[in-house]
């Protein structure tokens, strides 16, 4: 029997997205990375639709609250694959409210049987231009000025910096935003995470990671980065756009000690250690058996079971060292992450256009479900695959 798809309703959605991202005040190149990216279609879809994937992340970020035990145990932890070098840093943020988690993005599978988790991007998610500015913009550059976009992500980014900004009070609102100094796309990101939090009230700075400085003695204590020429600034609120994982396993004397002054209360840190517990795909497995058969969930497990499966490495990202299951190999992408451990999640087809397209919901999460993006691609769903504008009728 095949799987059953739920068909995908496009529109043509052309125009110079360009300049009118560069009207609407955002400076940074898109010729490159939305002329080829935007696909020139936008998915349709009816208010119902869209209600229901934005109640699905609300719904499913409070599940994953709740999903996580008492006193955060050793033995929860090493289930989910954790580091352990990391479990006092996760403790400590999970029970101190101050350290707040500002936003990630779930995945979604629309399915005949409604929305479907495939994985949350709880720690350091991307897309946050395409979703947040690029998209607006293609409905003015499309001439569609009046059509809807489920698409809050910006106000409630500003409304989570206000948030974690009034939770620590004693501290500088000053915010240094850190990323990988060769990628391009993480700068942008961070860019429009800066604008948002100076939005909020706090004084921003970005920087590769590699020009960050850290101090863990006496009265220059803290976070610096160098702000003009010969001119350095103390920054006690930390964005970082590198995961948590990956940051322990590059510097881990760096990371030692960024966690020290998060324990002083010298520095506070977003996204929050907690969010590696959401990051893992082993938490997957976990919330199935906290929540069995709920009808957001896929069947997921830790051991292989039978019948159409995808296979997913607890922390890989951007679509690599994925394999799709069945009586052998169907499909599988490269990467990095093979040797970690992996879990198994039940296959949920995605819906299909007519030329083959298969199309991937994007849901963030700030404080709330806010704001939908679709990726589409014609296998597995990459960090490469098309962006696709949506319009709400």
């Amino acid at each position: 029997m095949p799987d059953q798809t739920l068909p995908v309703k496009l529109m043509p959605h052309h125009g110079d997205v360009t300049r009118m991202v560069h009207q609407m005040g955002w400076e940074w190149v898109v010729e490159e990375e939305c002329q080829t990216y935007l696909s020139g279609e936008a998915v349709v879809l009816n208010q119902d639709a869209a209600d229901d994937l934005i109640e699905a992340a609300s719904t499913l970020y409070q599940m994953m609250v709740e999903a996580v035990p008492e006193d955060v145990p050793d033995d929860f932890l090493r289930k989910i694959g954790i580091p352990e070098k990391l479990w006092r840093a996760v403790r400590h943020s999970w029970n101190d409210e101050r350290h707040w988690h500002i936003y990630g993005r779930f995945d979604f599978a629309q399915t005949p049987e409604g929305v479907k988790l495939l994985e949350f991007n709880a720690d350091t998610a991307t897309s946050i231009p395409e979703t947040a500015v690029v998209q607006w913009a293609s409905l003015a550059a499309a001439g569609k000025n009046e059509s809807q976009q489920a698409n809050g992500l910006y106000e409630a980014l500003v409304e989570q910096f206000r948030t974690w900004k009034g939770l620590n009070p004693e501290l500088e609102p000053a915010l240094l935003l850190v990323y990988l100094g060769e990628s391009r796309e993480d700068y942008t990101n961070c860019e429009v995470l800066a604008e948002a939090a100076r939005e909020a009230g706090f004084d921003t700075h970005l920087c590769p990671a590699e020009e960050m400085q850290v101090s863990t003695l006496g009265a220059e204590r803290g976070i610096w980065a160098q702000v003009g020429s010969e001119q350095w600034r103390r920054f006690p609120f930390l964005f970082k756009l590198v995961p948590w994982e990956l940051f322990l396993q590059l510097e881990p004397d760096l990371c030692a000690d960024v966690i020290d002054l998060q324990f002083s209360r010298t520095v506070v840190i977003a996204n929050p250690a907690y969010s590696l517990i959401f990051q893992s795909k082993g938490f997957l497995a976990w919330l199935w058996q906290q929540f069995p058969y709920h009808p957001l969930l896929l069947r997921t497990e830790f051991e292989a079971f039978s019948g159409k499966a995808v296979e997913k490495p607890f922390f890989g990202r951007e679509g690599q060292n994925i394999q799709v299951r069945e009586t052998s190999d169907v499909s599988s992408t490269h990467g990095e992450y093979g040797n970690q451990p992996h879990v198994y999640q039940a296959w949920a087809e995605l819906p299909q256009d007519t030329k083959g397209y298969r199309y991937q919901a994007g849901v963030f999460w700030a404080g709330e479900g806010c704001a939908i993006g679709f990726r589409r691609e014609r296998g597995i769903i990459t960090n490469l695959s098309q962006f696709v504008a949506h319009v709400v009728e």
